[in-house]
């Protein structure tokens, strides 16, 4: 499997050979429906550098071609600001998010927001691709965050994450000393009817199970160094799971953390594995502690 100019390129082996284009598109690559009528709408699918139906028959040492790389709108206004790209190959991308700006647009032709720089990183180097983010950080979130490249890797890269093989970890700096240094938060959260954005534990929400493990507990300051991993994606979860336990985020204000050491969650996107959706390279990438972060780390270890 290779790229040609816009094209990726894949070699019909012996375990593919004798199946439809539509059943190597959709059971061996993981396609959607939706894509691959797309791509045959479009005549984005060749055999052998002809025009292929879905229908047709692939044999052994033919070559099917998939039209992914050409170029696309933006969907959303670049506007230049610094990119750290932690990781990045033909399909996909992923970044270091600085915490106070939204991972996209919340309204049309919203700017200062992460998708707005990634497009113009794209349109810096030459590619005119659609900004697609795989998942969210909230804006005051630190960390990493996986873009795709094409629809392929977008609905590869989405369907592992339902599947839980993106493993996200996080590490925050909370209130207190935990009873247990590690254990699973198993409580559904729902909306807080009486705030707008805030959410809350509830009998009635959705699922939502977090799992923690304390690596540090600073006593100078009576703070905790958690690092935490998510089955289930829920609003604010982390920030609401470790709220009801009593152990709120420092700087947390919505969910009782106290001001002053830092002047937003303390709450990082530390680390993503995954397999490559399409190389099956094992990919794992850390994204360094903001400053602040850092500084109440440091000085509360001197």
């Amino acid at each position: 499997m290779k790229r040609i100019g816009e094209w990726l390129e894949i070699d019909i082996t012996k375990e593919w050979a004798n199946n439809t284009v539509y059943h190597v598109l959709s059971k061996e690559l993981g396609a959607s429906k939706a894509i691959i009528k797309k791509w045959n709408a479009a005549s984005s699918i060749k055999k052998n550098k002809q025009k292929a139906d879905v229908n047709h028959k692939l044999e052994l040492g033919d070559r099917l071609y998939l039209h992914l790389f050409g170029d696309e709108d933006y969907g959303v206004i670049p506007e230049y600001k610094i990119v750290d790209v932690l990781y990045e190959d033909d399909h996909l991308l992923i970044v270091n998010k600085e915490a106070g700006i939204d991972t996209h647009p919340n309204e049309p032709n919203q700017k200062g927001t992460l998708a707005n720089a990634i497009a113009s990183y794209y349109q810096m180097n030459g590619l005119q691709i659609r900004v697609r983010h795989i998942h969210r950080l909230d804006k005051d979130t630190s960390g990493a965050i996986i873009f795709a490249k094409h629809d392929l890797s977008h609905t590869l890269l989405d369907q592992a994450l339902e599947l839980r093989k993106v493993k996200r970890t996080y590490i925050a700096i909370v209130e207190g000393k935990f009873a247990q240094t590690k254990g699973i938060i198993d409580q559904p959260i729902g909306r807080d009817r009486h705030h707008a954005t805030r959410r809350r534990i509830s009998p009635n929400g959705q699922k939502a199970i977090t799992h923690y493990q304390v690596e540090q507990y600073l006593s100078s300051k009576d703070l905790s160094i958690v690092s935490l991993q998510l089955d289930t994606g829920r609003t604010h979860q982390i920030r609401v799971h470790l709220s009801s336990m009593n152990h709120p985020i420092i700087g947390d204000v919505l969910y009782g953390g106290k001001k002053g050491l830092i002047n937003r969650q303390a709450l990082h996107a530390a680390k993503v594995s995954l397999t490559h959706p399409l190389t099956e390279e094992e990919i794992e990438v850390e994204a360094k502690f903001p400053k602040d972060i850092h500084s109440i780390i440091t000085k509360a270890q001197l």
